[in-house]
């Protein structure tokens, strides 16, 4: 839900961004843009690492990556960064997504898989329509790096469930 709330929410706060950090509208372009490259550059290969290395192992280190970089994205201090902490948060992106559906997959019971996926896809679209909502809430606001900042009590409390109640699979 992390990687999906970001990506609708900041499509809202774009204006609110461009007037805090003086950016062009080819930074706003690189600030969507990046995160996306890196995603779809590398989420395949992200999903053999977790089938080889562990999908529980992948999926935290892109939950950690992502979280880090979305705190830091929420710090930036001019557009580069922000670039730059997007395109770091597109790494964490492309290991989280793969490994989410399939640790459902390893963990849950053929009786429970359905019920389990049927979750995972209502969560991910109740995030995903929310974040316009809540990006312009918070753009209204002058809160637009919160945003960004929402997604490190989620990336925290989601590595503490992992560690203690989801076994790895390979």
């Amino acid at each position: 839900s992390m990687a999906f709330i970001d990506s609708t929410a900041l499509n809202v706060i774009l204006p609110s961004l461009q007037n805090d950090l003086g950016a062009s509208g080819s930074d706003l372009f690189w600030v969507l843009n990046s995160y996306l490259l890196m995603l779809a550059s590398i989420i395949a290969v992200a999903g053999s690492l977790g089938d080889k290395m562990g999908r529980v192992r992948i999926f935290k280190l892109g939950i950690l990556i992502f979280t880090i970089s979305s705190m830091l994205c929420g710090f930036s201090p001019n557009i580069d960064y922000l670039i730059i902490f997007r395109t770091i948060q597109g790494i964490g992106g492309a290991l989280m997504i793969p490994g989410s559906l399939s640790i459902i997959s390893a963990v849950f019971s053929k009786k429970e898989k359905g019920k389990a996926i049927g979750t995972w896809s209502s969560a991910t679209t109740i995030v995903t329509i929310c974040g316009p909502v809540l990006g312009g809430a918070l753009a209204d606001i002058g809160l637009w790096r919160y945003i960004f900042y929402i997604n490190v009590p989620f990336g925290i409390i989601s590595l503490l469930i992992l560690h203690f109640k989801v076994p790895e699979s390979a």
